[in-house]
């Protein structure tokens, strides 16, 4: 597997039927959807980020307004971060040209709510990654393999998969500078 590529076999050999609800199961067993419009992405990355407890991480191109520009999405993670005292979002960005020329309001509440929101553009050999994904703790995640289309998996428990892509998302994201985008977006 190279990087960037989603081991399906890591994921499971199960996978529910396709639709738009992703609905939060009390079980311990995988409950992989398959995704492949707006509609059910949306819905997926709404499950797994308010199924985050104490810690969201979001790896996107550009914080892609069709998912992350969207009221339902801030309203969970305004209430994640509010309403729980050591809760963190983190955001590594890829490309950050849209944000300097358009306006965002996920940048606009992480600018508001510093302590608890934390942006950073990715260097190096993470700027040329295809993939988008949002992990919620060590525990759920969606995936797509390629960022600019809506294919993708989601699962709300399975912790090998999610913490798989959480450790590289540490590994960028501590290899990144918390400086770069502030200074770019005060240009």
């Amino acid at each position: 597997m190279t990087s960037g590529e989603l081991d399906f076999n890591n994921f499971s050999q199960r996978i529910s039927a396709p639709g738009i609800a992703m609905p939060v199961s009390s079980t311990d067993q995988n409950q992989i959807r398959v995704i492949s419009s707006l509609e059910e992405m949306r819905a997926a990355v709404d499950a797994v980020a308010a199924s985050a407890q104490r810690l969201m991480s979001i790896y996107t191109p550009d914080l892609e307004p069709d998912l992350y520009d969207q009221n339902g999405f801030l309203d969970i993670v305004k209430r994640f971060v509010l309403a729980r005292r050591f809760a963190k979002a983190r955001v590594l960005l890829s490309d950050t040209t849209r944000l300097l020329r358009d306006n965002n309001r996920f940048i606009a509440m992480g600018r508001r709510l510093t302590s608890c929101i934390d942006i950073r553009p990715a260097v190096g050999a993470a700027r040329q990654r295809a993939c988008g994904y949002l992990i919620a703790d060590d525990r759920a995640i969606v995936y797509r393999v390629h960022s600019d289309r809506w294919d993708g998996v989601a699962d709300l428990n399975n912790p090998p998969v999610a913490r798989q892509y959480l450790d590289e998302f540490d590994e960028i994201w501590h290899a990144s500078s918390p400086d770069e985008l502030a200074r770019q977006s005060h240009r």
